[in-house]
């Protein structure tokens, strides 16, 4: 194969691997789940531990970071803005419909996708300020999921934001709330081991106490021909549970980590890695070995969220600055939210992790295709219905 083909096919790849999820098949699904797959707890037992695991984490997280528990809407309206677009293409669009009986002009609602913008309005309506922030037990739907053993189109997540000042936009701070948010996590992960000692066990890897921290380039720099999730991969088989840091600005292959959205995260601010070379992004996902797929595991997506300066350098970037005339956006511009640091920590995903289960059907009720749920019962996975 010549050297032009070959860079060719890299770069199809890279660019194939850049939004989300992505779409695979049932057959390398089959592939992927275990064959030597046996449940460490039975299904009401993993019920009970799920509902330990939910009140230790939102106990925790409320105590480290300083927040409340508050109320999350299920749907917002379309002209609001505040809906989340996963990804800066717009690919993944969230159900609409009208509502409002009676009304000249019913209201367009969208059922959330995340409650990634909407909890940054909720700072000033909640009148938090600098130091205490909010954590929601948030609901939504993701309809265009390829529906496999670690993506639902129900999704579960512990959305919270945090009021900062300027001073605190900085790398320092970021790995700092980073940390904390593990130490719940792995609190968590003990806690159950305590309470269901058969979830420890040789045939998989203990749950890591500490993070190592990356920059999406250095990754780059270690796996230069590989696409992003086959980076991750290799890095999280590794470490067992990273922080890749600056998701969203564009590497120096040509494309970003990941195509994260323009309008929460900062991706662009400028900043300098540990020995001195400079990085972008103030942003980045935790990312964990899974023992029992084999494969990597993203538990939660966060970030210090955009200024009016870097949200107009960012939306220039992706071609979507008629975004600035929504109501959530002129909030940023007008100075009207607080400065913030957020994210969002897959529920399902961290009980999948800290139970050890091969399926997310195993600690969530959801709706999945018969083609998947045959290849999981012949694996002797049993999603829950």
């Amino acid at each position: 194969m010549n050297k032009k083909v070959n860079e060719e096919m890299k770069n199809l790849g890279k660019e194939a691997d850049l939004a989300g999820p992505g779409v695979s098949t049932y057959e390398e699904v089959d592939k992927i789940l275990p064959n030597d797959y046996k449940p460490l707890l039975p299904p009401l037992e993993r019920m009970k531990a799920v509902y330990v695991i939910k009140d230790y984490i939102e106990k925790n997280l409320c105590k480290e970071l300083n927040l409340t528990m508050v109320q999350v809407p299920l749907m917002v309206s379309r002209e609001s803005g505040v809906n989340d677009y996963l990804d800066r293409d717009g690919s993944r669009t969230p159900i609409e419909f009208n509502c409002g009986l009676g009304l000249d002009k019913p209201i367009h609602a969208q059922v959330v996708q995340a409650a990634t913008k909407w909890k940054r309005m909720a700072l000033k309506q909640f009148d938090c300020k600098v130091g205490e922030g909010i954590c929601t037990d948030m609901r939504a739907i993701r309809k265009d999921y390829f529906l496999d053993h670690d993506h639902s189109c129900y999704v579960d997540q512990w959305d919270w934001e945090r009021a900062i000042t300027k001073d605190q936009r900085n790398l320092k701070f970021l790995k700092e709330v980073v940390q904390k948010i593990w130490k719940v996590i792995y609190g968590a992960g003990k806690l159950v081991i305590e309470n269901w000692p058969e979830l420890k066990t040789d045939k998989y890897t203990e749950i890591p106490e500490e993070l190592t921290f990356f920059h999406a380039e250095e990754i780059l720099d270690m796996y230069p021909d590989l696409p992003r999730k086959q980076r991750e991969t290799l890095v999280v088989q590794k470490y067992k549970a990273v922080f890749i840091i600056g998701i969203g600005w564009t590497l120096k292959d040509g494309y970003p980590h990941e195509m994260r959205a323009a309008d929460y995260d900062d991706w662009v601010t400028e900043t300098v890695s540990d020995d001195g070379k400079p990085m972008h992004g103030i942003n980045g996902d935790i990312l964990v070995w899974n023992p029992v797929t084999r494969r990597r595991h993203e538990l939660t997506s966060m970030g210090i969220r955009v200024t009016k300066d870097t949200l107009r350098k960012q939306l220039e970037i992706t071609g979507q600055t008629d975004f600035l005339k929504l109501p959530y956006h002129k909030a940023i511009l007008n100075d009207q939210i607080p400065l913030s640091i957020g994210g969002g920590i897959g529920q399902a995903r961290t009980f999948m992790y800290l139970l050890r289960t091969a399926h997310l059907g195993e600690v969530t009720v959801s709706i999945w295709p018969q083609e998947l749920k045959d290849i999981c019962s012949k694996k002797n996975i049993h999603v829950l219905e």
